[in-house]
């Protein structure tokens, strides 16, 4: 028997040592491949990328993993006695490795010949997710044996488990337990209650099993196991337990919501960051400050999609999307969520047609009434330029089953409406530096993500015509110039063609001042003043307001606004008239800050220098002592003075003659706002296919177009001033609401004198409609009494041979 016990005894010590030796040999052979615990110290979770307005309103997220890290202070404590009683009530006690699980574990393995769980710890999970790969395999097992004793040995309680729940995934793309709560309660993991950080628990184990959206029954297994546990072990009381288990589940999906709509602005800083940085945009927590302030955002969307609405519903009711008669109830509620919401115009199905309006069911499954007011618009589309009768009653607009589109108002009422089918785009920059205030590049991004403010190459019109203006002030011309507004014609001997261009009236005024023919949009006179500068002169000036020279006409017709020119393009090359003569670079980003909130990049564009000093071009990033960039001096980089392009009274002049198109011209709607400090430029194409408007003062210069993605008329009426204007002011009146005026002072060397208005000179005592106009001192014109008494102009006293001392083309 003694014999026995000894045998017995040196086989337990025999088998020991076999193991001891077998983990040692393990150890030996896996270690030198083994990675550095160390690493898990500095190790860089995956956090989305963040876009936000000036203001700090969140615009938009980008990136696989929804994870907000957080440290070991802010995990309740509940939430950590609820984790630990469902995955390793022993994790204070062990050194990495539970033996007594993994003997479970075995024990599995044994009864049924397979891998039924891993037995693994915390420790063993935080080493499999961060270094090892979800393999069921007994080498991948002694790695994270291993791994997970190094991890114990060189970090502490409190930092594993910190690592543990920022990394783990918890379902519906929530990685970490902060992302977790945000997703399934809206809330932070610190603001849950006891039931739901059980819950939340629970997941790590089987995201998609336990999962409260998809298995709500099962999910409320699990938790009240987790609870019955955490009872058991002593970290809650009995009444806790008993008021947790009678919570409901009640988990929703939450995602990110963006607090301010500008999604072709949240793509303009998305493609901008994936530049700087390639993939780990994504992924490494940039957060992004734009320069949009979240209320001229906001304005901005109104005015394009109340714009748009007002042009379509001009030009009739297309009919509904679709017809759906005799369908039931669910069938149409199916029908209704494959639709998406474009701009806030919402699908809905008509169910009742009554003399008072219509009833129509809406997505979430209620009916609610539309009122006859709000469908009288709606006469039968023919063509873009013809309607058919105004209806008469709603059923002669709408029938049971009809998928249409709806509109809540602000006191909660529904509009009737239709998806538009033009397009518009809107920006307006800072003149002062560039910065983008608002920007929409079409009338809904769900619709179509094409950017058109940005994108979108169209021919501007007449709202091109100040940068010619500005290029004959620059060469001796005055806005008191005569030319002649009459009739050409222009031959192509190479092409053997004839160009004949005219009026958009076909009348024809004869000799007028420059001020008074671009306040009347006069075509005529601005191809008379480019044939007369010089094409080449022309190209040469334009393209220092940023335009690209490939993509302006080199010949007459660039005079009508036939290059092809992105509205972002226009507003940057109008900044200039409104910043007194400089150039500016639009830009959207004003700052990049790092997962840790340490600034990475802050703008640093170039602004307006008062003291006209040349700007720094040949600046250079500073350096460190050992070569490398020093981006922190490079963040406090003094300020780069803007480069000046034109004559700042140029500047002031076109200014002045710009109002006038507002005052007495084609912009006289704008009046309407009752500000005195407004300029700009109406543009409409040929056939009206594209319709602009450009203006301005010394706070926001605003470029609005409109038009439809594959150019066509927009009706036989339809102008700069019907179309884009509208939008134009209904942007401005909220942008300079209680704002003061605001108007560029009058720079030195300008003079303002008395003008005849027959001849463009220097008027006499008593000349009749004799006008005051703006000159620069070097051009001011000479005065009646210079001219010779046997030539006259037509008005005055003297004889009427000739038209004007100045020349006439």
């Amino acid at each position: 028997m003694m014999r026995l016990l000894k045998l017995f005894c040196w086989s337990c010590v025999a088998v020991f040592c076999g193991l001891l030796l077998s983990l040692s040999g393990a150890f030996l052979y896996l270690s030198p491949s083994l990675p550095s615990v160390e690493s898990l110290r500095s190790i860089q979770l995956q956090i989305p990328l963040r876009v936000y307005s000036s203001d700090a309103k969140l615009i938009a997220e980008f990136g696989e993993m929804r994870r907000s890290p957080i440290d070991f202070t802010d995990i309740p404590t509940d939430f950590t006695n609820a984790l630990l009683a469902a995955e390793d009530d022993n994790f204070a006690n062990h050194y990495g490795v539970d033996v007594t699980s993994l003997l479970r574990a075995a024990t599995q393995i044994l009864k049924s010949g397979q891998i039924q769980s891993g037995g693994s710890t915390i420790t063993m999970q935080v080493a499999k997710n961060f270094f090892l790969t979800s393999e069921r395999s007994f080498s991948r097992k002694i790695n994270e044996i291993l791994l997970a004793l190094q991890i114990e040995r060189e970090l502490s309680k409190n930092e594993i488990l910190e690592l543990y729940v920022n990394k783990i995934y918890l379902g519906n793309r929530a990685y970490g337990i902060e992302a977790a709560a945000q997703v399934y309660y809206g809330k932070s993991i610190r603001e849950l209650s006891l039931s739901q950080m059980a819950m939340i628990a629970g997941l790590p184990k089987a995201p998609s099993r336990f999962n409260p959206l998809i298995n709500p029954a099962r999910s409320k297994e699990r938790r009240d196991w987790i609870l019955g546990r955490m009872q058991m072990l002593g970290k809650i009381d009995q009444q806790r337990y008993e008021d947790a288990l009678a919570e409901p589940i009640n988990a929703s999906y939450h995602v990110p919501t963006p607090e301010i709509a500008a999604p072709y602005v949240a793509e303009m800083a998305r493609a901008e960051m994936v530049g700087r940085y390639g993939s780990e945009a994504y992924t490494e927590g940039f957060n992004v400050t734009t320069t949009i302030p979240s209320d001229l955002q906001e304005a901005a969307n109104t005015a394009v999609r109340e714009g748009l609405i007002s042009y379509d519903q001009r030009h009739g009711y297309r009919g509904p999307e679709s017809r759906l008669p005799g369908l039931t109830k669910e069938t149409w509620l199916t029908e209704l969520a494959k639709k998406t919401s474009s701009s806030e115009l919402e699908p809905a199905i008509v169910t009742q047609v009554e003399k008072s309006g219509i009833l129509v069911l809406t997505r979430n499954g209620t009916e609610e009434a539309v009122a006859w007011d709000s469908m009288k618009w709606a006469r039968p589309f023919l063509n873009t330029n013809s309607l058919g009768p105004r209806p008469q009653q709603p059923s002669d607009v709408a029938q049971i089953g009809d998928l249409i589109r709806v509109q809540r108002q602000d006191d909660g009422s529904l509009r009737f409406v239709q998806l538009p089918i033009a397009q518009s785009a809107l920006v307006s920059l800072d003149p002062q530096n560039g910065a983008i205030r608002a920007l929409v590049g079409g009338f809904s991004f769900e619709q179509s993500n094409y950017n058109r403010a940005a994108q979108a190459k169209r021919q501007p019109g007449s709202s091109f015509k100040p940068f010619i203006y500005s290029a004959a002030l620059d060469s001796g011309y005055t806005a008191a110039t005569l030319v002649n507004d009459a009739p050409i014609v222009l031959v192509d001997d190479y092409l053997n063609q004839v160009w004949r261009p005219k009026n958009d009236n076909n009348t024809f005024l004869g000799p007028i001042r420059l001020r008074e023919a671009l306040y009347k949009s006069r075509n005529l006179v601005s191809i008379r003043l480019l044939q007369a500068i010089g094409i080449e002169y022309a190209l040469n000036y334009v393209s220092r307001f940023g335009f690209n020279k490939q993509d302006l006409p080199r010949n007459l017709s660039m005079a009508l606004g036939t290059a092809n020119l992105t509205p972002l393009e226009v507003a940057a090359g109008w900044s200039t008239f409104a910043n007194g003569g400089y150039k500016t670079q639009p830009y959207l980003i004003q700052r990049i800050d790092s997962r840790h909130g340490e600034p990475l990049f802050i703008a640093n564009p170039p602004t307006i220098a008062r003291n006209d000093s040349p700007a720094d071009t040949g600046a250079q990033t500073p350096t460190s002592d050992n070569g490398e960039p020093d981006h922190t001096q490079q963040l406090a980089a003094a300020p780069v003075a803007a480069e000046r392009i034109i004559d700042e009274r140029t500047a002031y002049i076109m200014t002045s003659m710009l109002q006038d198109v507002i005052k007495r011209g084609t912009g006289r709607r704008a009046l309407a706002l009752g500000r005195d400090d407004l300029a700009g430029k109406t543009g409409t194409t040929n056939e009206s296919k594209d319709s602009w408007f450009s203006g301005y003062n010394a706070d926001y210069v605003t470029t609005v177009w409109a038009g439809f993605d594959q150019p066509e008329s927009l009706g036989r009426r339809e102008y700069g001033g019907t179309v884009a204007l509208p939008i134009w002011m209904s942007y401005m009146a909220a942008a300079l609401k209680d704002r003061p005026s605001h108007t560029p002072a009058e720079p030195p060397g300008i003079l303002t004198l008395r003008i005849d208005p027959y001849s463009g000179r220097a008027a006499l005592p008593g000349t009749a409609n004799a006008y005051f106009e703006l000159f620069k001192s070097e051009d001011s014109p000479p005065s009646m009494s210079e001219l010779d008494p046997s030539l006259g102009i037509p008005g005055s006293p003297l004889p009427a041979d000739e038209s004007a001392p100045i020349d006439l083309f």
